[in-house]
């Protein structure tokens, strides 16, 4: 007379549901819509140009009948009968132009498609909240902007999503977990460049003062204007679809310039707006009591991994390829934050570094992954107006679309991790990025991008990032940050020698001669021949030693730079870097939005809001009801709960009968 409900055999629901057969209810309640198939958006997209060129055509046409009729009524000479058919022509003209401009909406996503979208994301809120799956921090105080507490159920499916990430990551990997502190001195971020570069473009309402992102101004602008005026050309819209695709790619002389052009001032105000200019979003802080020290809220974890690699390496034996992984919160002073847990100031990342040799980035277990086939978009995609389309992973390591294998598997691994969260197939897809998003110094970098109400959301960033990293910190600190290959023979190899003349150095430097010998020791190898040219032409260089913070004068005496054949044993090198970074808050939205669907009730008099979660992340994997109320059976139920928890089942017991 007790029933269990297991959720991996039975799958029950309860008000918040759980299975993994979310994708159909979830897509029916968003039919209207959009659609979640490329194929759809690009068949649209050709129909809604022939429409935009139709409705064009129709409004020339309009406007010369009208004309037509004018000069008619004005005309002495002109019929009745004349004007009364050019009147009846015009009415016609008209009629067509309203058929082609609700064709046009159909296509569209203004609305009834944004509509619905808007319901279903507020359905899709209300109840998170009301059920305390998240909520707005410091609400009873009216709350701040980007910061959200996690309620018992959302603790529950947070955890369940960073478990599997370790299981799936960390122990499949045979990853090295650390763990770093949240505040970071200034040096170390001086070095990864956070301090000068970690910046969005901002603009200000030059009245009241009030901040926006520009380039989110810019493009809400660009999706109005495409969704609600329906007299504009094809032109048009194909040159503003094409400004959203490469919207990343602008700089900011580039995006001032087309707020002007637009006419595009303060969303509030309707006030000018200032020139775009870069703020940092990192939150400064002080560490220790004096506050000479500068410290900032770390807004990634990788920067502790990355000062950790000698250690680290040591730790794994000396050997590479290996990773490490870290779980923890960063912190990110948005401008404008919006859209709930996807744009927060603090926010829990699981980041991992694969340290590889930059001259060998195989992968062992590529092989397991080069048969998938998923969505990708690459950037001549992109900036050619194309969709994303189903390739498979080997194909696009093979044909260079992706740089490498190692990428290659990782990208393959991010996918097995998404879908089997519970993410639906044909809503994530991988993108990769346009130039100008890419850094300098980085191979190649592909976003995994899961589609939601508010369109497709970058939750997982897979860069190769080359050996920077390794390097800035070994530049900064003067500690070397390398990796080693020994030969099985000695090889004969010409290599530059940088031999600082300590003597005269300490002569001229005091107590600064470490951190000058340092320096130049660590000296590129093109820095090394150009001093060398300039010491030999003019005597003396100016050389900046970063760990002084000034420029020092190097004269000829104080330095030999030159060439030598040598034996060696090994090699030593920078290793490169590939690294996969999650954003959990941003995944965890998205999943709540793929698990969600509406069902009639059991009387039909209203609708109820169902989660149906995937077993991995359901926050209560089984519920225990004793099915009549007695003592006995109660007891029973309790036995089993007992035994439930031991084995670190989460459950519920009702013995309410």
């Amino acid at each position: 007379m007790l029933l269990l409900l297991l959720l991996h055999k039975l799958r029950p629901s309860f008000t918040i549901l759980s299975s993994s057969s979310y994708y159909s209810s979830s897509l029916s309640f968003l039919s209207s819509c959009s659609s979640y198939s490329d194929k759809k958006v690009s068949m649209a997209t050709i129909d809604e140009s022939s429409l935009r060129k139709a409705l064009s055509d129709k409004q020339s046409a309009l406007e010369a009948q009208g004309n037509a009729v004018r000069q008619l009524k004005s005309s002495s000479a002109a019929t009745k009968p004349e004007i009364e058919a050019a009147i009846e022509a015009l009415n016609a003209l008209k009629l067509d132009k309203s058929s082609i401009e609700r064709q046009l909406h159909a296509l569209i996503s203004n609305g009834e498609g944004a509509v619905n979208k808007e319901a279903f994301r507020q359905a899709v809120v209300n109840t998170l909240e009301r059920r305390l799956f998240y909520i707005p921090s410091f609400k009873i105080y009216r709350g701040v902007a980007g910061l959200y507490d996690y309620g018992p159920p959302g603790c529950s499916v947070k955890s369940n999503v960073l478990a599997f990430w370790r299981q799936h990551f960390v122990l499949e990997e045979n990853m090295l977990e650390v763990d770093c502190p949240c505040v970071t001195p200034e040096v170390v971020l001086k070095a990864s460049g956070h301090v000068e570069k970690f910046t969005d473009l901002m603009v200000k309402d030059e009245k009241t003062g009030t901040c926006y992102r520009a380039d989110h101004l810019l493009k809400d602008f660009c999706n109005e204007k495409l969704q609600k005026d329906l007299a504009i050309s094809s032109e048009k819209a194909a040159y503003i679809k094409h400004l959203l695709a490469t919207l990343d790619d602008l700089s900011a002389e580039e995006l001032g310039a087309k707020i002007k052009e637009f006419g595009i001032v303060a969303p509030d105000t309707k006030n000018p707006l200032s020139d775009p200019y870069p703020f940092n979003l990192m939150f400064q802080t002080s560490i220790g009591p004096s506050g000479s020290s500068t410290g900032y809220m770390r807004p990634e974890t990788a920067q502790g991994i990355f000062v950790n690699f000698r250690d680290l390496y040591y730790y794994n034996g000396s050997k590479l390829p290996f990773a490490a992984a870290q779980i923890g919160q960063a912190f990110r002073n948005e401008i404008s934050p919006r859209q709930g847990l996807l744009r927060v100031r603090e926010f829990t990342l699981a980041e991992i570094e694969h340290f590889v040799d930059p001259e060998d980035k195989s992968h062992p277990k590529y092989s397991e992954v080069a048969d998938l086939e998923f969505l990708m978009f690459p950037r001549q995609e992109q900036v050619s107006g194309q969709s994303a389309k189903r390739v498979r992973l080997g194909d696009a390591v093979s044909k260079g679309i992706v740089n490498n294998e190692t990428l290659g598997y990782f990208i393959g691994r991010v996918y097995l991790f998404l879908t089997r969260l519970g993410i639906g197939e044909e809503r994530l897809r991988f993108r990769q990025h346009l130039a100008n998003e890419m850094a300098h110094y980085a191979a190649d970098c592909w976003d995994a991008e899961i589609e939601s109400s508010y369109g497709w959301i970058e939750c997982v960033g897979i860069a190769d990032r080359s050996a920077y990293d390794l390097r800035a910190h070994s530049e900064k600190s003067g500690v070397q940050l390398v990796a080693q290959e020994k030969f099985s023979e000695p090889k004969e190899v010409e290599k530059l020698v940088i031999a600082p003349v300590k003597k005269e150095l300490g002569v001229a430097f005091k107590g600064s001669q470490k951190n000058v010998v340092e320096a130049l020791e660590a000296m590129k190898e093109k820095d090394a021949l150009d001093m060398k040219a300039t010491l030999e032409s003019k005597g003396e260089v100016e050389f900046e030693v970063c760990t002084l913070g000034k420029t020092v004068t190097i004269k000829k005496n104080m330095v030999n730079i030159k060439k030598e054949k040598k034996k060696e044993h090994q090699r030593v090198f920078t290793p490169s870097v590939i690294e996969p970074s999650f954003g959990i808050g941003r995944i965890i939205y998205c999943l709540f939005e793929h698990a969600f669907y509406t069902r009639p009730s059991k009387a039909g008099d209203e609708q109820l809001n169902v989660f149906r979660f995937p077993p991995l992340v359901a926050p209560i994997k089984c519920t225990v009801f004793p099915l009549v109320q007695n003592q006995k059976y109660e007891e029973v139920a309790k036995f089993i709960s007992k035994s439930l928890t031991a084995a670190g089942i989460s459950h519920r017991i009702d013995i309410t009968g």
